[in-house]
């Protein structure tokens, strides 16, 4: 077990996962700054966010992906999870679809091939939208494979019981 934390989220990740919080960089901020990029910003991927955003996975990660894991998914194996923690605006707590409180658990049946934010053949993904101490949140889960998708959801669930985020 090991623990990772950044941006007030934190994740105890199981042995031989990996897993990153990071922040996009704001690039009209960085500009305005003159500023470099830092070790705990990832470089524009064309669909990034400036909130915090969290990817464990029971793979190594890429360098290079997308908030929701583009990048990563095309590498993934049956037996392989990618778990994608997006963070929105604080604006979107108080909002209808935030209204889960809590961070989430799935059951096999969350799962679905379309659900994916673009299709690959034999994986399935969820996503739930939820809010935590304040702060406003979507989980969005890969699986490398909808057939094996029951023994591959408790890995799931251990890792979504792990997540702690901090107030706002």
């Amino acid at each position: 077990m090991s623990d990772i934390a950044a941006f007030g989220i934190a994740a105890t990740l199981p042995r031989g996962w990996d897993g990153q919080i990071f922040k996009r960089p704001d690039d009209s901020a960085r500009r305005a700054a003159d500023q470099p990029t830092t070790a705990t910003e990832l470089p524009p991927a064309g669909n990034g966010t400036v909130q915090p955003v969290a990817h464990l996975a029971n793979f190594p990660l890429p360098a290079t992906r997308g908030d929701y894991g583009s990048g990563a998914v095309e590498r993934m194996g049956p037996a392989d999870i990618l778990v994608c923690l997006l963070e929105f605006d604080r604006e979107a707590v108080g909002t209808p679809l935030f209204s889960h409180r809590g961070v989430p658990r799935f059951s096999i049946t969350d799962f679905a091939p379309q659900t994916m934010q673009r299709a690959i053949a034999g994986m399935c993904g969820a996503q739930s939208f939820f809010r935590e101490r304040g702060r406003a949140f979507c989980a969005y889960v890969v699986l490398g494979s909808y057939r094996l998708r029951a023994p591959l959801v408790p890995p799931v669930n251990g890792v979504m019981a792990g997540v702690r985020i901090d107030p706002a």
